[in-house]
C-alpha cells in the first residue's frame, strides 16, 4: 500500500458500493408480498368465483384449472415468504444481540396461524412487519461517502525534482525529504516546508480559516490546501495518512465505527412484552381448554406491528417535513437525538458568517474625496488575484466607480500592492507595514484606523497616493443576517448553552460573537481540539450539537450528538458526516428542526403507548374472551398501525420557522 494521493485510506477498505441496489432489493420483498395478498384477497372474494365458475364460456378444462386456482389458498405463499425472512432476521438478531427482539412473537403468531389455517391474516402481520422495518431501514441509511470528499481535496499528482527538472510524477512515488514545486492555482498534494518562493494559500478547507494567509520560506504548507497566488518549492515532511488532512480522515472513519447503533424502540420493549404475550397465551390455552383459534387470535392482535411503526412512520412524516424546507435530515436516531439537544457549538467561518472577505470600512483622511480613493484602490487592486483585492473590486465596482489605466503593477509580498498610473503616479494599498516604507508620510488618523479596525479582528489597509496617505479600508468576514436571530430563537426554545468554536483568532472570535449574541467562545482551535471540547461537554452529559461547514468540521459533526452541516457553501465532507444538512443558508430553520424533533418524540411515545400498547392489552382481552377471531384480530391490529400512521402523519403539519 502506498500513502499518497487517493490511496491514502486503503487501509480503511472500501464504502459501499452497492447501497442503491441494496435498498432496491430489500423494497422489493415488501412490494412482492403485498402484490400475493391482494391477489389472495381477489381469490377469495367469492362473488368473482361465482362469475367465473358458472360462465357458460368456460370449456370443462378451463373450469377444472379455475377451481385448482381457488382451491388453493394462495395467501400461504406471502405468509411463507414473510415468516421465512421474520424467522430468519429475529434469529440471526437474538444471537447477536442475546435477548428476545420483537420477531420472535410475530414468529410464533405466523406459526399459529398456519396451525389454525388463517393464512390471510397471517400473510397481513407479516407484511406489515417487514414494510414497517424496511420503512425503518430506509431512514436510518446514512451513507459512508465522507471520505471520499475528504480524499479528493488531496491531489493525485506532484511535480517532483528529478534529474536536475520537475517531472510531474503520481503521489505515491513522492517520499519524505523530496523537493517538489507547487504552482498557482494548484492543491499542495503534501505537507512540508517551504524552501523557496512566496505563496498565499488557502487554507479555508482545513483550518476553516475564510481569509487566505501569506506564506514564505521557513513557512509549511498542508495537504489539501490551495496555492491561491504564487509559487514554492516545498521540502516534504509527511505523506499519505500521516498529513494534516489524512489524520482528519482517520479521525472520521474513528468516529462512524464508534457512533453507537440505538436499539430499535421495539425491540427494547419486547424484553418485555415479548415474555408477557406468551405467558399470557398459554393462560388463554388452559384457560379455553386448549382453543388454538382462541390463542391465534391472541398472538396475531399482539403482534407489534404498531409498535414496529411508531418510530419510522414518525421519523418519514418528519424527513418529508424537513425536506419540504430544504433540510436533510438523515433517520430516526438523529431526530431522537436532536430532540434532547441542550447545547449547542457553531463553527465561526462560512456558518454564523458568509465566509468570504468584504468591505466593512471605508474611510477618508480630508486630503481628498472617497471618490477618488476608493478609484485609485480599485485601479491597483484590479489585476491582483486576492481575495482581498477581489472584495475591494467588488465594491467599488457596485459604487459605479471606474478605474483608470495603469502603467506598472507589483505585488508586493506581505504588504500588499504597487500600481504606477499615469505620469509617475505610485499608487500603494496595503496593510501596516506600509508604514515602513521609505518617506511615506505617517498620519496620524491612519494609526487610529489601523488600531481600531484591527482590535476587533478586520484587515485593515491604507491607500497611499505619492507617498500620501488618503484613506483606510477595512475588511472582514461579515456576519450573516439571520444569525443573531437564530441564536435569540434557540435560546427562547430553551437552549441556554450555546457556544462558537473556531479555529480563528480571538479577537474576531470575539467580534463576531458579540454580534450574534453568543457569550462562550473558544477560539484558535485545531481540529482535534474541537473534538477535546466536544467530549468535555459530553462527559457532563450534554446532548450536544455541532454546526459547521468545513472539512476540519466533518470530525466534530461525526463525534458530537448531532452533526449538523450548511449545505448551500459547505464542504461535501461535512455535509456527508452530519445528521443534518441545511441545503439552504436560513440559520433560523435550525430553531424549527430542532421543535420538529421534540415534537416527533412526543408523537412516538403516543404512538407506542397508546396506541401500540393500549389497542394490545384492549385487543388481548377481546381475544381471549372469544369475542375477536383470528381475522378481526388481524383486522384490529390493522388498525392500531393505521391510527400510528395517522398520528404521525401530524408531523407534515408541523412549523416553528418563526
Amino acid at each position: 500500500m502506498h500513502e499518497g494521493g487517493h490511496g491514502i485510506l486503503h487501509n480503511h477498505g472500501t464504502s459501499d458500493r452497492n447501497t442503491l441496489r441494496t435498498i432496491c432489493g430489500k423494497f422489493a420483498v415488501p412490494a412482492i408480498l403485498l402484490l400475493l395478498i391482494v391477489l389472495s384477497a381477489v381469490q377469495n372474494w367469492s362473488i368473482i368465483q361465482g362469475h367465473l365458475l358458472n360462465s357458460s364460456e368456460l370449456t370443462t378444462v378451463q373450469e377444472e384449472s379455475l377451481r385448482r386456482w381457488f382451491e388453493f389458498e394462495l395467501a400461504v405463499i406471502p405468509m411463507l415468504l414473510g415468516g421465512a425472512l421474520i424467522a430468519y432476521t429475529t434469529l440471526v438478531s437474538m444471537i447477536e444481540k442475546r435477548q428476545i427482539t420483537a420477531g420472535l412473537l410475530v414468529v410464533i403468531a405466523l406459526f399459529a396461524s398456519a396451525l389454525t389455517e388463517e393464512y390471510l391474516a397471517g400473510a397481513i402481520a407479516a407484511f406489515i412487519m417487514i414494510s414497517g422495518e424496511f420503512l425503518e431501514e430506509l431512514t436510518l441509511a446514512k451513507t459512508r461517502s465522507a471520505v471520499k470528499a475528504l480524499i479528493e481535496l488531496v491531489p493525485e499528482t506532484a511535480w517532483l525534482f528529478q534529474d536536475k527538472k520537475w517531472v510531474q510524477v503520481p503521489l505515491h512515488q513522492v517520499k519524505l525529504s523530496d523537493l517538489i514545486l507547487v504552482k498557482s492555482g494548484e492543491r499542495v498534494p503534501v505537507d512540508g516546508e517551504i524552501v523557496s518562493g512566496r505563496a498565499t494559500i488557502d487554507e479555508s478547507t482545513l483550518t476553516g480559516e475564510s481569509m487566505p494567509v501569506d506564506k514564505t520560506v521557513s513557512n509549511m504548507v498542508f495537504a489539501g490546501t490551495i496555492n491561491q497566488d504564487g509559487a514554492v518549492e516545498v521540502k516534504v515532511s509527511q505523506t499519505g495518512h500521516h498529513t494534516a488532512i489524512g489524520r482528519i480522515i482517520d479521525i472520521v472513519y474513528q468516529a462512524q465505527e464508534n457512533k453507537g447503533q440505538t436499539q430499535r424502540v421495539a425491540d427494547k420493549f419486547a424484553q418485555y412484552f415479548t415474555p408477557l404475550i406468551i405467558v399470557v397465551a398459554t393462560i388463554v390455552w388452559f384457560l379455553t381448554n386448549g382453543s388454538v383459534t382462541k390463542v391465534t387470535a391472541v398472538l396475531l392482535i399482539a403482534c407489534p406491528c404498531a409498535l414496529v411503526l411508531a418510530t419510522p412512520t414518525a421519523v418519514v412524516a418528519s424527513v418529508g417535513n424537513a425536506a419540504k424546507r430544504g433540510v436533510l435530515v438523515k433517520g430516526g436516531i438523529v431526530i431522537e437525538a436532536a430532540g434532547q439537544i441542550d447545547t449547542i457549538c457553531f463553527d465561526k467561518t462560512g456558518t454564523l458568517t458568509h465566509g468570504k472577505p468584504e468591505i466593512v470600512a471605508f474611510e477618508s483622511f480630508g486630503l481628498t474625496t472617497e471618490e477618488e480613493i476608493l478609484q485609485l484602490a480599485l485601479s491597483a487592486e484590479i489585476r491582483s488575484e486576492h481575495p482581498i483585492a477581489k472584495a475591494i473590486t467588488a465594491y467599488a465596482q457596485q459604487e459605479g466607480v471606474q478605474p483608470v489605466e495603469i502603467h506598472h503593477f507589483e505585488q508586493v509580498f506581505g504588504v500588499g500592492v504597487k500600481a504606477t498610473l499615469g505620469q509617475d503616479l505610485q499608487v500603494w494599498v496595503g496593510n501596516w507595514r506600509l508604514l515602513a516604507q521609505g518617506a511615506i508620510e505617517v498620519h496620524p488618523l491612519a494609526e487610529k484606523f489601523l488600531q481600531q479596525q484591527e482590535s476587533v479582528g478586520r484587515t485593515a489597509l491604507l491607500v497611499v497616493k505619492n507617498k500620501l496617505i488618503l484613506g483606510g479600508i477595512a475588511v472582514a468576514d461579515t456576519v450573516r443576517e439571520d444569525a443573531a436571530e437564530m441564536v435569540a430563537n434557540l435560546r427562547q426554545s430553551g437552549i441556554q448553552d450555546i457556544v462558537m468554536l473556531t479555529g480563528d483568532n480571538q479577537a474576531t472570535a470575539n467580534a463576531i460573537a458579540e454580534q450574534v449574541g453568543i457569550e462562550t467562545v473558544q477560539a484558535q482551535l485545531l481540529p482535534t481540539e474541537k473534538l477535546d471540547y466536544i467530549r468535555q461537554l459530553q462527559s457532563q452529559n450534554r446532548t450536544v450539537a455541532m454546526v459547521g461547514d468545513g472539512v476540519n468540521d466533518a470530525p466534530a459533526l461525526m463525534l458530537s450528538d448531532v452533526g449538523i452541516a450548511m449545505g448551500a457553501a459547505g464542504a461535501d465532507a461535512a455535509i456527508e458526516s452530519a445528521g443534518i444538512v441545511l441545503m439552504g443558508n436560513d440559520l433560523r430553520l435550525l430553531n424549527h428542526i430542532i421543535g420538529l424533533s421534540r415534537q416527533s418524540l412526543i408523537l412516538i411515545k403516543q404512538n407506542i403507548i397508546g396506541f401500540a400498547v393500549g389497542m394490545n392489552i384492549l385487543g388481548i382481552m377481546l381475544a381471549g374472551s372469544g369475542i375477536l377471531n383470528p381475522i378481526m384480530a388481524a383486522v384490529m391490529h390493522n388498525i392500531s398501525s393505521a391510527f400510528v400512521v395517522i398520528n404521525s402523519s401530524r408531523l407534515l403539519g408541523f412549523d416553528k420557522t418563526s
